[in-house]
């Protein structure tokens, strides 16, 4: 296997917002394409405030404010403020008239970007499971790092599914993105350490996590909604 640097993504953010509420805003707005000032213009405020709002955990907004940004940054006052974090995705209603077209291959990594977190489907002995992982994309490959007693370990020789998606509620639309092909250990040392440096971080949970998998894909294949 050869593995090479994977490119930086598009979707990261220029600085560091250290508030929740600030990391919400950056996000979305970063989601959308929209600089600090097209945001503040959208939602009637001055840039410096919602600079403050981005990078100050202490500033907190009045409920016209929040009211006039989540409106601007086409979401609702509960995802801006992080109210949702305990409930699954897509409580909204589906769209009046709701468009559902499949996405090129390229759309489909592009969507991917170079790391996440999906959902991997593995065929275990007492039947199909499917986990979250934290992964990244490195020459064409989904890796992923985890231990041999945790169940991502299982997918090893697998044939396996991984998902990735997204979903507006705001607005009632999404795209995901699925990948299948086999799954296999990354075990030679210079690919390990390559992967290593290349992934973009540490998996969530913690622990000792030092076992590389990687999935080849066979099929990539993605789909969107729009309203």
């Amino acid at each position: 296997m050869t593995i090479m640097a994977a490119q930086p993504s598009s979707h990261t953010a220029a600085g560091h917002a250290v508030g929740d509420l600030g990391r919400r805003i950056t996000q979305r707005r970063v989601e959308l394409g929209l600089s600090q000032g097209e945001t503040a213009d959208r939602a009637g405020m001055s840039r410096s405030y919602l600079q403050c709002l981005e990078e100050q955990p202490t500033v907190t907004p009045g409920a016209a404010s929040l009211l006039r940004l989540a409106g601007a940054l086409q979401t609702t006052v509960r995802d801006l403020t992080g109210g949702d974090i305990d409930l699954p995705p897509g409580l909204g209603q589906a769209g009046r008239r709701p468009k559902f077209t499949e996405l090129p291959p390229q759309a489909c990594w592009d969507l991917l970007s170079t790391h996440g977190v999906g959902r991997l489907a593995i065929p275990v002995r007492t039947g199909p499971v499917v986990v979250p992982v934290n992964y990244s994309v490195i020459e064409g490959l989904i890796v992923y790092r985890t231990s041999p007693q945790a169940v991502p370990a299982q997918a090893v020789g697998c044939q396996v599914a991984f998902e990735v998606d997204h979903i507006d509620a705001a607005l009632s639309e999404g795209w995901s993105v699925l990948v299948t092909g086999p799954a296999g250990t990354v075990t030679d040392p210079d690919c390990v350490r390559l992967v290593r440096q290349q992934s973009y971080s540490e998996p969530w949970p913690g622990g000792q996590r030092d076992m590389w998998i990687r999935i080849n894909p066979l099929s990539v294949t993605g789909r969107r909604i729009t309203v």
